[in-house]
């Protein structure tokens, strides 16, 4: 059946879900890490290396009229801005025109958009495709962590979205160092280098759209959309490739779920659902998104300024900072991913965000009593930063899969434009100011601000995570599509794949719980 022929008002009963849950990890699952979990590179590129570039763009010869202040202000909000908008844009139409249409589309406006800053020779059009990158950006989010976590088997969801959700410090090492080759007028001059980090943006982002290509719908979207009959041939021709790899068949799937198919979820059954049946999970998702975002706006907006304006560090020797505390947002996640899978998602939530706060009042402490230097200062954002990075990567996977699945990408759109537009906007603004006045007490106040929003953030999630670790997604929260009680099937079409499939998989899911 073609897509234009998906058929809809259909009641099946699949067994699809739990194929998917139950296969070992593999090289299909790794194209899936290469060619969704790449752009977060690209983002900590397109952030980083705006930030260490603002005093190079306010420098005469730069080739825009523009203050450092209106780059680490305006000009981040904005950016910010247009990610929140297009969260909330193209997630959804991700919930109802599936993954794979918008992760194209929303990476090819971050292409075209990325590459417009590039020759951008006023500050107006600076400032208007910094918002369309962001706006590309946002939807992303939706759309990649719809997909990833769809496709991921259960047992290794946790520590591949945290790992995922972390390469964006990748990018920003990739950020840090560029910006030191972009800021050497020995090498670059003052009206090319920066472009040219923007422009390896873009070609970076093109690269990414070819592999993409090859990453594939996700079946539990397709299922729920009457196009269960593409959902069984990608699923099948996963299942082939796996065996080929491992030299063995797969044991039998476990557990089926029954499907009333559906072509879109209006607004107000996402509104129930989210802040009705599941209203402790939405206070739980942005009370995480808004801890976040404040404690990484505290410190890395006024990153440059307060080394510049309180150790003297030249501009163009920052980056070789930034590095160190990005490399150190990274191992986070990749260290830690597997404990979410292992130990649990309450007790590794609430205690990442809760030790990172309780870090960064220490810090804000030691540098008030002026007890820190430039190395020291970024060694304390180091430790501080480990820990914040697997709590905020944490915060993505969590409102990704609390959820039912009509809802996921568009839930994951709210919480992150919501968190963000309070942190990422508001954020910037008050901590460029606040870093920017040379005043010790000033930088102090931004730091415990952040602070006291991630240890705040780190008691809701002890009260109220989800027990999701090792659970499919249909466990964690039943698709509003689900019908109770198991198919009969002299009376039900029937969406069975291969008997052959490692371990057994979920049993049928009982009935969501509210909470």
């Amino acid at each position: 059946m073609s897509t234009a022929e998906a058929e809809t008002g259909r009641t099946i009963t699949t067994d699809i879900p739990a194929r998917l849950d139950r296969l070992p990890w593999s090289r299909w699952h790794w194209t899936i890490v290469i060619g969704l979990g790449t752009v977060w590179i690209l983002d900590g590129l397109e952030v980083t290396v705006v930030g260490n570039i603002a005093s190079r763009l306010s420098e005469p010869g730069s080739g825009l009229s523009i203050s450092s202040g209106q780059v680490t202000g305006i000009a981040a909000a904005l950016y910010v801005a247009g990610a929140c908008f297009g969260a909330l844009f193209w997630g959804r139409l991700t919930d109802r025109w599936g993954r794979k249409k918008l992760f194209m589309i929303t990476l090819a406006v971050y292409l075209a958009a990325t590459a417009l800053t590039a020759v951008s020779w006023e500050a107006w059009w600076f400032f208007t495709f910094r918002f369309l990158t962001g706006f590309g950006i946002g939807g992303e989010y939706a759309a990649i962590n719809s997909a990833i976590d769809e496709l991921i088997p259960a047992n290794y969801r946790g520590r591949v979205d945290l790992m995922i959700n972390g390469s964006f410090w990748l990018g920003a090492v990739g950020g840090s160092l560029l910006s030191i080759v972009a800021l050497n007028t020995d090498l670059l001059a003052e009206n090319v280098g920066w472009r040219l980090t923007f422009a390896l943006g873009a070609v970076l982002a093109f690269v990414i759209l070819l592999v993409r290509r090859h990453v594939p719908e996700s079946p539990r979207w397709l299922l729920i959309h009457g196009r269960d009959a593409e959902a069984q041939e990608i699923v099948t021709g996963i299942e082939r490739q796996v065996e080929a790899e491992k030299g063995e068949r797969l044991p039998e799937p476990q557990g089926e779920l029954e499907i009333h198919q559906r072509k879109s979820v209006t607004f107000m059954e996402i509104a129930r659902t989210v802040f009705g049946q599941y209203r402790k999970r939405a206070v739980l998702g942005f009370s995480l998104f808004i801890g976040q975002a404040f404690l990484y706006n505290a410190i890395t907006f006024g990153f440059g300024a307060i080394l510049t304006k309180f150790y003297d560090v030249p501009s163009d020797h920052t980056g070789y900072y930034f590095a160190v505390i990005a490399i150190g947002n990274f191992c986070g996640p990749l260290l830690l991913g597997k404990l979410f899978d292992t130990v649990g998602r309450r007790v590794m939530i609430s205690s990442t965000y809760l030790l990172s706060g309780l870090l960064l009042f220490g810090t804000a402490w030691l540098f008030g009593r002026g007890s820190l230097s430039a190395s020291t200062l970024t060694a304390c954002w180091c430790v501080v930063l480990f820990f914040a990075s697997a709590g905020a990567s944490s915060a993505y996977l969590t409102v990704s899969e609390i959820f039912p699945m009509e809802t996921r990408a568009m839930s994951i759109a709210f919480f992150y434009a919501l968190g963000t537009a309070a942190g990422g906007i508001s954020g910037p603004l008050l901590f460029a100011d606040l870093t920017s006045t040379g005043k010790v007490g000033d930088t102090v106040l931004a730091f415990c601000v952040g602070a006291t929003l991630m240890c705040a953030a780190g008691l809701v999630a002890a009260a109220l995570a989800v027990r999701a670790e090792r659970r499919s997604l249909e466990d964690i929260a039943r698709p509003l599509t689900a019908v109770a009680g198991r198919a009969k099937a002299a009376t039900k079409s029937v969406s069975r794949g291969s008997s052959r499939g490692p371990g057994p998989g979920p049993t049928a899911p009982p009935a969501a719980s509210s909470t």
